[in-house]
């Protein structure tokens, strides 16, 4: 498998593709007009058959999702989207909601009407004003083209759509602690039951989803639940963003089937940067266990990446070669969770404070080989101990370099130092260390 999809970016290039005539130009909002004529269940029922899957990092079967919203129940029904993307590493929501913002609406409508919700809201990261306004001139031209407010295409359905603009906490990711601040509440992850489909905003029956799972159905209800189910593998279906960065010839994003590899992936991006090699790398984010160069040819599906003992999570790759510190890197992910922990479990708030100050000292080669078994016994005393997965994503990176790279650790340990670090001894230069 080596051919791109190119499907939600295949008009990227085009300089108005974020308009609404460079998206009507391309087809755009013929799947909404085609889906207000189905019966809100069968468009349910269309998704279910195609096999989508949330692109924001579970990979929960997004029809089945919708279909957990009880009907004929007399309560408002939400839609949210969770644009609030601030796994380090991911970088797929904000291209795609810069040079095609109206894929996302036109989802947002279908899948409103799908679930009976008559108001829906886009919960956006605060930090990319450039995007955030992008976004809201969108929306108000889908409003000036009557596609949302009243009796949208006269077909008789209302939906009012609201963009919400967060205050940068990490996690408000999760989508509990989302609809917490979008209530107007310190985002904290809630007790689950009850779960957002009967209880969620404003205890009222809602559907969380990603941007791309929601900008992914406008093709599925215009080309069918075959088309898109005839992509991807058995279980993983249809096309999806890669985000290759880091130490990579070419960057940027690559729209490829579900179940594509690595090292196909590397070739297309021009291979690892000149004159290095691969050391390791993240399969959906920091917050993923690493993998090696030997994970290279593992299919890079939901399925794939679990049964090779991670998870692909937002599929952010993040590259890096064989010039950086692994216990240096590891320290900085670690420092970006304790520092976004919301502090509502203990064995997070304390925790992840606990783990940085261990990788602080085994990074200046402090302490003894003994901390490595109290650095795995901090991360099995917070997994799976707190409301959502921070402390999970804090300890993943940590075990998994542990299993992979425990000598370089030992190694800073016997060098009372980086051997990474150009300020250190030049034994490590001419031992091939740096």
């Amino acid at each position: 498998m080596n051919t791109l999809t190119p499907v939600l970016s295949a008009f990227w290039d085009q300089k108005d593709s974020f308009t609404m005539e460079g998206y009507k130009r391309n087809g755009g909002y013929l799947a909404l007009a085609k889906a207000l004529a189905m019966d809100p269940d069968k468009i349910i029922e269309e998704v279910k058959e195609s096999g989508l899957r949330g692109r924001g990092g579970a990979g929960f079967p997004t029809g089945m999702k919708w279909g957990f919203i009880p009907q004929g129940d007399q309560k408002d029904h939400y839609l949210v989207v969770n644009a609030d993307e601030s796994e380090p590493g991911t970088c797929k929501d904000t291209p795609l909601l810069m040079a095609n913002p109206h894929v996302l609406i036109e989802g947002v409508i279908i899948a409103s009407y799908a679930i009976r919700a008559n108001h829906a809201f886009i919960y956006i990261r605060g930090e990319v004003t450039h995007v955030v306004r992008r976004v809201q001139q969108a929306i108000e031209d889908a409003y000036s083209a009557g596609l949302l407010g009243k009796n949208i295409l006269g077909k008789g359905f209302d939906l009012e759509l609201v963009l919400h603009v967060g205050a940068g906490a990490y996690i408000c990711g999760e989508e509990t602690a989302l609809l917490d601040s979008l209530e107007g509440f310190r985002g904290q992850p809630r007790l689950r039951p009850p779960f957002p489909a009967i209880a969620g905003l404003y205890a009222r029956p809602t559907v969380v989803n990603n941007v791309e799972s929601i900008a992914s159905v406008p093709s599925i209800i215009a080309n069918g639940a075959q088309w898109f189910a005839s992509m991807g593998t058995e279980k993983s279906k249809g096309f999806t963003l890669y985000s290759l960065s880091g130490h990579i010839t070419n960057p940027g994003q690559f729209e490829a089937p579900l179940g594509i590899t690595l090292r196909e992936l590397i070739d297309m991006a021009g291979g690892v940067r000149a004159g290095h090699k691969l050391k390791f790398w993240t399969p959906g984010g920091s917050s993923t266990p690493m993998f090696t160069d030997a994970h290279l040819d593992v299919p890079l599906d939901y399925e794939g990446v679990a049964a090779a003992g991670s998870m692909l999570g937002t599929k952010a790759l993040q590259i890096f070669d064989e010039t950086t510190c692994v216990v240096r890197a590891v320290l900085r992910w670690t420092e970006f969770y304790k520092h976004e922990s919301c502090g509502k479990c203990t064995p997070c708030r304390e925790g992840t404070w606990w783990l940085v100050q261990a990788l602080k000292n085994l990074e200046n080669g402090q302490g003894a080989p003994e901390d490595l078994e109290k650095l795995l016994d901090i991360c099995d005393n917070i997994m799976g101990r707190s409301f959502c997965a921070l402390a999970d994503g804090a300890a993943s990176p940590i075990i998994s370099s542990l299993q992979y790279f425990r000598d370089e650790y030992l190694e800073h340990l016997k060098n009372g130092g980086c051997p990474f670090d150009p300020a250190a001894s030049t034994i490590f230069a001419t031992a091939g260390l740096r």
